[in-house]
C-alpha cells in the first residue's frame, strides 16, 4: 500500500504541476480499504465559474497526453468533473464543489495490505494540519479567479 500511496501523490505532485498559473493546495486525508489507497488533493485557490473550463481542460490534455484514458465527464457548469484510469490501473479525478473548490483525487487498484504514512509532498500553500473539513477556497488568483473566460 506504501508504494501505491506514493504512486498516487506522483500522479498528483505531475498534474498540479502542470497548472499554469499554478494553484495553491492543501491534503486532504488518505484513506485505506482492504486492499487500496487513496490520497487526496483540496485546491484554496478560488476557481470561477468562468475558468472552470479551462482548469479541466489543461487536467484533461495532460491525462491524455501521460496515456491515462478518460472513463467520464461531468459537463455540469456548477460541479464539473473529470474521470480517468492510468495504465496501471489507478482511478484519478478532478471534481468541483462549493464555492470553485476543486479536488484532486488518485486511488490505487487492490494492493498488498500494509501500513501507509502521510504523504511526504508538502503543500504549496497552508498546510491545515489538524484541520476537517478543510477551509472553502480563499486564495484569489489573478487568472483562476476571473470572472471572465
Amino acid at each position: 500500500m506504501q508504494e501505491a500511496a506514493d504512486r498516487a501523490d506522483g500522479i498528483l505532485d505531475e498534474v498540479l504541476g502542470e497548472i499554469d498559473p499554478g494553484v495553491e493546495w492543501a491534503h486532504d486525508p488518505t484513506t485505506t480499504g482492504s486492499c487500496d489507497v487513496s490520497r487526496r488533493r483540496t485546491v484554496m485557490t478560488i476557481i470561477s465559474t468562468e475558468r472552470r473550463g479551462s482548469f479541466l481542460g489543461v487536467v484533461d490534455r495532460f491525462w491524455r497526453k501521460s496515456g491515462f484514458w478518460i472513463t467520464s465527464v461531468n459537463k455540469d457548469v456548477e460541479f464539473p468533473a473529470i474521470y480517468a484510469r492510468t495504465a496501471d490501473g489507478f482511478g484519478v479525478s478532478l471534481s468541483f464543489g462549493g464555492k470553485g473548490q476543486a479536488f484532486f483525487e488518485a486511488d490505487s487498484p487492490c494492493v498488498e495490505k500494509s501500513e501507509v504514512a502521510e504523504s511526504t509532498t508538502p503543500p504549496n500553500g497552508p498546510a491545515y494540519e489538524g484541520v476537517y473539513p478543510l477551509p472553502r477556497p480563499n486564495i484569489r488568483s489573478p487568472f483562476w479567479s476571473a470572472g471572465a473566460p
